[in-house]
């Protein structure tokens, strides 16, 4: 189980995952922000299923990172074994169905297989020798943490750059969802290019909505806004089109779990209805996401299962529905098809206008930057 909470009321850390060492992984319980600032310890590949199955960790990169540590918390169990793959195959096959969306959590365990799979060659060619697995796959989480970290960087500026285009003053931009440092390695993806338009002066006010059913925008993104000292202000899911009729608003930047091969984008429930609002009234739509989200393999949006929660699940999770006696569609994500995405950017580049070609030429093991 997780271990005990630690209720931290001093300096505010955007840190939500860290490695701290002696077996131990800290992740910020999101589900009590922004009440408390409480952080958990996970000692197991169990405890870190547990973190995202609950919501504990939320946020397609930083699901992948919990995830990419909690293979190096499996392995140190084990300690040493004859067959190393067998060993972890059970730890594997738990975190992979943790949330099956999230694109980042199969690309960061698929990182870590390899270096398994790499480090058991190591062991056999040219001469047997005896490697220490679970310090190579210590190195390999750190790794895809870094990594991500560093997309976020990256993205932040191309986004930063792409609104500065269009406008050279400072703009009012809409967010969906929560994409911030709490969501990922540290600086946050769709978030994170908000901040870095608001360093260069080009943002005037965030426009954010709360987002449900799970109240990331009200209980996460307004709560990382305001400790940015980012002008913000939080709205009901439904006046969206209203505040883009009358408001001035110029962008709504959303991440995203997946990306299709086409273009479309998985992303948080309502940010379709955004994108179809937002054509209407003549926003832009960015869409702001890692090339470790792309699936090329899937075809299109709408070939990908979409995770709902049960009445009872949100209850455990401290949300609440009105029982009405009917049933309650409680689906988590939905489709937004790439004809209504103005820019997808990604830590490799921005691509306008989405599509097959450019998506594949974007990922290609052949680009360099």
């Amino acid at each position: 189980m997780l271990q005990p909470e630690s209720v931290i009321s001093e300096q505010v850390s955007l840190e939500a995952i860290k490695w701290v060492g002696n077996r131990r992984l800290r992740v910020l319980d999101q589900r009590r922000l922004p009440d408390l600032i409480v952080y958990r310890e996970c000692s197991s590949a169990v405890d870190v299923a547990e973190a995202i199955t609950c919501m504990t960790v939320r946020g397609a990169s930083a699901i992948g990172i919990a995830a990419a540590y909690g293979v190096v918390l499996a392995a140190m169990a084990v300690e040493t074994s004859d067959d190393w793959e067998a060993a972890l195959a059970a730890d594997f096959a738990m975190l992979e169905q943790t949330r099956p969306t999230a694109r980042s959590l199969s690309w960061a365990l698929d990182i870590m297989r390899e270096t398994l799979r790499q480090t058991l060659r190591q062991t056999l060619h040219p001469l047997p020798v005896q490697l220490d697995v679970p310090a190579r796959l210590l190195q390999a989480a750190i790794a895809v943490h870094d990594s991500d970290r560093e997309a976020n960087r990256s993205m932040a500026r191309l986004g930063m750059q792409m609104i500065g285009r269009r406008q050279k003053k400072a703009q009012k931009i809409m967010v969906h969802g929560n994409a911030g440092a709490l969501g990922s390695g540290g600086y946050g993806s769709a978030l994170g290019v908000v901040r870095a338009a608001h360093e260069a002066g080009l943002v005037d006010e965030v426009y954010v909505s709360e987002t449900r059913p799970w109240l990331q925008g009200s209980r996460l993104t307004a709560w990382e806004l305001a400790q940015a000292g980012i002008p913000a202000q939080l709205h009901v899911d439904s006046a969206a089109a209203h505040l883009m009729k009358n408001q001035n608003i110029a962008w709504v930047v959303v991440a995203a779990d997946r990306i299709a091969a086409n273009g479309d984008a998985i992303c948080k429930m309502g940010t379709y209805a955004l994108a179809v609002l937002a054509m209407h009234h003549g926003l832009r739509f960015m869409v702001v996401a890692p090339t470790t989200c792309v699936d090329l393999a899937l075809e299109v949006g709408d070939d990908q299962p979409l995770e709902q929660r049960s009445s009872r699940e949100l209850l455990r999770l401290g949300e609440r529905n009105i029982d009405t006696g009917v049933a309650v569609n409680n689906t988590i994500f939905d489709v937004t098809p790439a004809d209504l995405i103005d820019v997808i950017v990604t830590e490799k580049g921005a691509v306008e206008r989405p599509d097959g070609r450019k998506l594949a030429d974007l990922v290609s093991h052949r680009r360099l930057h």
